[in-house]
């Protein structure tokens, strides 16, 4: 790979090989989204961003989420999640409820239909991540890729502004 010191046209600016690494990387991150979001839109009436909502309230174990801890997991404002989870209650996969914790807050949690629809959703997803990401590399390849892509996850989680 490069350094930066070495770009010094445009040219190489876009054929810097780090450059070129991140940008087949979101390529690749845009088209998977069309394609898993289209199917889960097609099959369940959600998008991609609702289905990771619930998924991340999946993980909450039951006890639900802040607004905030919502925006925070997905990098949006509270004022974006709030829409989006006026938009899960009224389709009936969430719930808003008092927190014992702070009076003046709110947590979100999965109705049954929520959770119903998380697992059918997930199950089609599993599917199509296997298909259209797993399967055109190598075998033997497969779970290093997964375990590469958590570490450049958490780092670049790790590197973000907390939200307010």
């Amino acid at each position: 790979m490069t350094g930066d010191a070495r770009i010094t046209t445009a040219e190489q600016a876009a054929n810097d090989p780090l450059i070129l690494a991140f940008g087949r990387l979101q390529g690749a991150a845009n088209r998977l989204e069309y394609i898993l979001g289209r199917a889960l839109e097609e099959e369940f009436g959600i998008s991609h961003l609702v289905f990771e909502v619930l998924l991340i309230l999946s993980r909450s174990g039951g006890s639900g989420l802040s607004m905030g801890a919502i925006a925070q997991e997905r990098v949006l404002t509270t004022g974006g999640v709030t829409r989006l989870v006026d938009r899960m209650v009224t389709a009936g996969l969430v719930s808003r409820e008092e927190n014992p914790a702070d009076r003046r807050g709110r947590l979100v949690r999965l109705t049954p239909l929520g959770e119903e629809t998380a697992v059918r959703a997930a199950r089609l997803h599993a599917r199509n991540v296997q298909r259209h990401l797993l399967d055109p590399l190598p075998e033997e390849h497969r779970e290093r890729f997964a375990q590469d892509l958590r570490t450049v996850s958490v780092t670049a989680g790790d590197a973000l502004p907390r939200l307010h």
